[in-house]
């Protein structure tokens, strides 16, 4: 197995990975074997707990609008998309769901200065791009359909019928989350440093690949 120095040694050079991933495909679990082996945050529900706190509102209204678009989703992709990444409002539109995307941006933005780490989705990858950020690892995790209902009723512990609605509800949210912010596909393989397909692979062996393409990229014991 390729190996990545932990701690110090690996993080002489900063990484920052963004994993954008469809349901069911095991985006999760290999973010969160990656924080583990790389020894760095990993951050995915994470962003709702620090935006609440960050903006003094309750936890539950991040959650109601976590990975949702908010309202007028013409305007938005029509009208242009930079206000959405504004400073966020503390004013009467406070609980908005543009103006809580604008606080998981602003902690988004704020962790990557600070450190290495992982974000899981949230439109990590466009926010830090849209900041400025040139340095960091876009990945996508994907899977044929089969495989995900697959994964799904083996993690959720629920029936085919279940998982496939599951799996074609959220990835369906979470694209028109993400292009309601974006105005860009979520699936656009194009978009991304490594597309992974986990079809025919298993966690464990995507999670290798990413290894062996982050040391192509230099991150590795020697720098």
């Amino acid at each position: 197995m390729v190996s990545l120095a932990k701690g110090d040694d690996m993080m002489k050079k900063k990484l920052i990975l963004t994993i954008n991933r469809e349901y069911g495909s095991g985006g999760k679990q290999i973010g969160q074997k990656l924080s583990e082996i790389l020894d760095i945050p990993y951050y995915d529900d994470d962003i709702i707990k620090i935006s609440s706190e960050h903006a003094a509102v309750a936890e539950e209204y991040f959650r109601v609008n976590d990975e949702r678009p908010g309202n007028h989703i013409l305007h938005r992709i029509v009208g242009g998309l930079m206000d959405a990444m504004d400073r966020p409002s503390l004013g009467d539109k406070l609980t908005s769901p543009d103006n809580l995307f604008r606080f998981q941006s602003e902690v988004i933005r704020e962790l990557a200065k600070e450190q290495s780490c992982i974000f899981i989705g949230r439109c990590s990858d466009f926010v830090l791009e849209s900041s400025g950020f040139s340095d960091f690892i876009r990945l996508y995790v994907y899977a044929d359909l089969p495989t995900k209902v697959q994964n799904v009723c083996t993690v959720d512990g629920v029936d085919t019928r279940e998982a496939l609605m599951r799996v074609q509800r959220i990835n369906k949210k979470r694209s028109d989350f993400y292009r309601y912010y974006t105005g860009e596909a979520w699936n656009d393989l194009t978009r991304y440093d490594l597309p992974v397909n986990t079809t025919d692979l298993t966690f464990d062996q995507a999670v290798e690949l990413i290894l062996k393409y982050l040391s192509l990229r230099g991150y590795n014991k020697e720098n």
